[in-house]
């Protein structure tokens, strides 16, 4: 590994912020010799529990975020927070909103804060997010805590990284039911009923308990409903507490773990894979011929896409 990343290793994994930060930029980037900069962050990680908070816009994901961390840093407990942003349209960076909204606790020692752009991810979550989670595991926070861009029901890639996904829900969004429908709905450990001071909020609470005693017969565990009102801090204390006392690092059942290692691998493969032949593309002229082949009809991008398949990983019969 080449000198720098090795510095910024040892400079995180002796507790310096700035090299962790300066560690995530290249990860994030893909720089070269972020692979086997990995390898050590996998090994050195130290189980930090890890919860993804997600829901849709303006359910009050970044406020919650904000009182679960103070109630976290009140009971000595040292958090990481990985806030995913839109992508900036000019830059394809993350616009920062998140920082903005959590200024109360991302200036502390015992927080680091971290926003990330989704850059395109269908699923709200960027391909480098759970590099991200393990690197800030392995500088050592107790607890990291995941909040997702809010793009409803299709955001459900957050629970291939967390151990505890909290779906938070407002009141006055709508159809109640249509807001409970399959999708985002069907990955909670944890569902929070936010701005619970709203008269509405009972409904909303109602609408959840129908759809869990509807599938309850597919699954034992009963799913807890917490009423938070996150501008005042109202409820998040019981909240936090099911987090700790009833939820540990790594709380997912083995099938579900060995799926989310499984999808980690097929998303790495597909990643390096499509990188590996961007790079070639661009060092071959050869492959301007095929677009052009491909225009005039001479080719079809099906054939090509099975030719260079099998001439990657020398297969005589792709199919």
């Amino acid at each position: 590994m080449i000198n720098d990343w090795q510095q910024l290793l040892d400079g995180m994994l002796n507790g310096s912020v700035r090299n962790l930060g300066r560690l995530i930029t290249k990860i994030e980037n893909r720089d070269q010799g972020w692979l086997d900069a990995m390898k050590t962050i996998h090994s050195n990680g130290k189980n930090a529990l890890v919860v993804g908070i997600t829901g849709a816009p303006g359910a009050g994901k970044s406020t919650l975020t904000n009182r679960i961390t103070r109630d976290l840093l009140a009971r000595g407990k040292t958090v990481g927070i990985v806030a995913i942003d839109p992508s900036s349209p000019f830059s394809g960076g993350a616009l920062l909103g998140d920082r903005i909204r959590m200024g109360e606790v991302s200036n502390k020692d015992s927080v680091f804060v971290r926003s990330m752009a989704t850059r395109g991810a269908l699923g709200g979550l960027s391909v480098a997010a759970r590099d991200v989670v393990k690197t800030i595991d392995a500088f050592g926070k107790d607890i990291i805590l995941i909040e997702t861009v809010g793009v409803g029901q299709d955001e459900v890639d957050v629970v291939k990284t967390a151990d505890i996904v909290l779906v938070v829900c407002v009141p006055g969004m709508g159809d109640g039911i249509q807001a409970i429908k399959a999708g985002i709905m069907e990955i909670a450990d944890i569902f929070v009923v936010n701005k619970a001071d709203r008269e509405d909020a009972d409904q909303v609470v109602t609408d959840i308990e129908t759809m869990l005693n509807m599938r309850s017969h597919l699954d034992p565990w009963i799913i807890p409903i917490f009423k938070t009102t996150a501008s005042t801090g109202k409820g998040v204390k019981a909240l936090v507490d099911s987090l700790l006392y009833n939820f540990e690092p790594g709380c997912k059942k083995n099938k579900v773990k060995e799926n989310m290692v499984k999808e980690e691998i097929f998303c790495l493969v597909e990643k390096e894979v499509a990188r590996h032949v961007r790079s070639n593309w661009n060092k071959n002229e050869m492959f301007e011929n095929i677009v052009k082949e491909v225009i005039n009809r001479q080719r079809n991008p099906y054939a090509v896409v099975e030719d260079m398949i099998k001439n990657l990983f020398n297969l005589g019969n792709y199919q």
